[in-house]
């Protein structure tokens, strides 16, 4: 029988704990050695306890002493952007291939169904946000048919999907989002916006792609998007449109003022609503914007075995 590739996650919060969950049950590639945190009480790391998986509460510190760790190929860091600094700096040094899933961004921004093979060799590769998972394929959706001259993306989610790291991150995310909708999405200027909404029920996450671009083909740029969204939906069975896509011709007579573009806009703009559903493998439905990054990074891990032939190599 073929061996999984052997990976560990550090965070045993939300994010790490969701990942977890989803690798265990849907990954034919991969088998989580380790899961890694600094609350000993977490229910994260009691979770895989009860799973028969290996945990430490004394953080990467604690992680190096395991002999799984050295096991291991790939390490997914589900901690914080100022965390992960340090991290990668132990990781790189053990040889170990990252799959980063905070804003740190030190490796190359990647989002699968738009750049993941440009970024297969990378060591590090960063999953940008969820918001920017949700938002920057439709960007660059549009800018294949016409250039993209201002992107902007609003992503609302539930308070309650938040977590201590995404509340410690947000500056990095809308600072990492933007610059993603730019060197990914193929914008001039892109600009992200994220809303903790804390309406009871909680709210299934949403996101607003607002592109200006130059006059184009609608019918083009609409079936764009629509194979775009499919692409998502391979990996993110609960991403969808939420409404057609909008276009407002922007006329001479009645520019748009962009103060990021230092200047008035005359041109086509195109608006996308989408919503994305989460799996409920470890948080309710609604809970989006967890499951996005979870599954990309997933999607990104196994494409990375199969490329590295590390799935050849345990079958042998």
């Amino acid at each position: 029988m073929m061996q999984k590739v052997k990976c560990v996650i550090i965070g045993s919060g939300n994010i790490g704990t969701d990942l977890m969950i989803k690798i265990i049950r849907t990954s034919e590639l991969l088998q989580i050695s380790v899961l890694v945190g600094i609350d000993a009480g977490s229910d994260g790391l009691a979770r895989a306890q009860r799973l028969g998986i290996a945990i430490t509460h004394e953080g990467i510190e604690g992680l190096v002493r395991m002999p799984e760790y050295k096991e291991a190929r790939i390490v997914f860091d589900a901690t914080s952007a100022g965390a992960h600094k340090h991290h990668n700096e132990i990781l790189a040094r053990d040889g170990k291939q990252v799959i980063d899933l905070t804003p740190a961004a030190i490796g190359p921004y990647t989002i699968p169904p738009v750049n993941l093979d440009e970024n297969l060799n990378a060591p590090n590769v960063n999953m940008v946000t969820c918001g920017g998972q949700a938002t920057i394929p439709m960007v660059a959706a549009v800018n294949r048919i016409s250039p993209v001259i201002y992107g902007e993306i609003v992503a609302s989610i539930s308070s309650k999907s938040a977590g201590p790291g995404t509340r410690s991150n947000i500056d990095e995310f809308t600072e990492t989002t933007a610059s993603a909708i730019e060197k990914v999405g193929g914008a001039r200027r892109g600009k992200a916006i994220i809303i903790l909404n804390p309406a009871e029920p909680p709210m299934i996450m949403r996101d607003t792609v607002y592109c200006l671009c130059e006059d184009a083909d609608q019918d083009a740029i609409r079936q764009s998007v629509l194979d775009m969204v499919e692409e998502v939906r391979s990996y993110v069975p609960g991403y969808r449109l939420k409404q057609d896509v909008q276009f407002e011709h922007i006329g001479s007579n009645a520019p748009l003022k962009i103060p990021e573009l230092d200047g008035s806009f005359t041109g086509l703009k195109v608006t996308i609503f989408l919503e994305v559903e989460g799996a409920a493998h470890y948080l309710p439905a609604y809970a989006g914007n967890l499951d996005i990054m979870t599954s990309a990074a997933l999607k990104t891990a196994e494409r990375l075995s199969v490329k590295r032939n590390w799935v050849q190599e345990a079958a042998e």
